[in-house]
């Protein structure tokens, strides 16, 4: 199992508002391009591409958003790198609240308060009882490159033998056919599926405490948000490898 001959792939686990933890691992990565062009066989394509989950949960939602935004720097290694970044379940959330203020319960429960805290600088005290009003003042607040990156985000990325998805792919169904619900949100039966897909299958979305590689899915959602540990996934050729904070 490979990706494209002479193509690098760095698969990036979900950040949930940690912009600490990525500037660290842009430049873990930064510095192993660099190491990889001093080597008798330099990649011919660096990838990067982020699983998801992008916000919510931890408290700089807005600067790790601006940072995808920007892409790759116009000097040093990483500059010509591709990078994808796709749609997890919380940018799901964040979208159907745009569309839907009756998401605002559970997008809230589940990390959203730590979202709205980054773009609106606070939270209003009058939280739960105008959630129209909250839509429109979040909407307000989010810069227009911000929503047009959050509403074009795919949810999947293919490289060569590999898949990358947010949360997994449904048993059964090909990869074409696959209901962009289930690559953002799907947990079982996936997880328990012991079977081969059309690929093997890159995620995050379900936590792991090390990461963890199936003979059909590797799993790389180390739960950085809580335990500051952000996990990088390296496939180039036959080789897997992690980087991490």
């Amino acid at each position: 199992m490979a990706p494209p001959k002479g193509t690098r792939v760095y698969a990036i686990g979900d950040i949930h508002g940690r912009l600490d933890l990525l500037g660290s691992l842009l430049d873990l990565i930064a510095e192993d391009v660099s190491c990889a062009r001093l080597a008798e066989s330099p990649p011919d394509r660096v990838v990067v591409v982020c699983l998801g989950d992008l916000i919510d949960r931890g408290p700089d939602s807005r600067a790790v958003v601006d940072r995808l935004v920007a892409g790759p720097p116009a000097s040093g290694p990483l500059a010509g790198s591709q990078w994808v970044c796709l749609r997890g379940n919380h940018e799901d959330y964040l979208m159907q609240f745009l569309a839907d203020f009756s998401m605002a319960p559970s997008w809230f429960r589940n990390g959203g308060l730590e979202a709205l805290r980054s773009y609106l600088g606070g939270l209003p005290d009058d939280l739960v009882a105008d959630y129209p009003a909250l839509q429109r003042k979040l909407y307000r607040a989010m810069p227009p490159t911000h929503l047009r990156f959050l509403s074009r985000m795919p949810a999947r990325h293919v490289e060569g033998d590999y898949v990358f998805v947010h949360a997994g792919i449904r048993p059964g169904i090909s990869l074409e056919q696959q209901d962009s619900f289930d690559l953002m949100w799907i947990r079982e039966p996936f997880l328990s599926h012991e079977g081969p897909f059309d690929k093997v299958v890159v995620h995050g979305h379900t936590g792991v405490t090390e990461p963890e590689i199936h003979p059909h899915r590797i799993a790389i959602d180390t739960l950085a948000y809580r335990t500051g540990r952000l996990t990088c996934l390296v496939l180039e050729g036959n080789s897997r490898r992690f980087l991490g904070t």
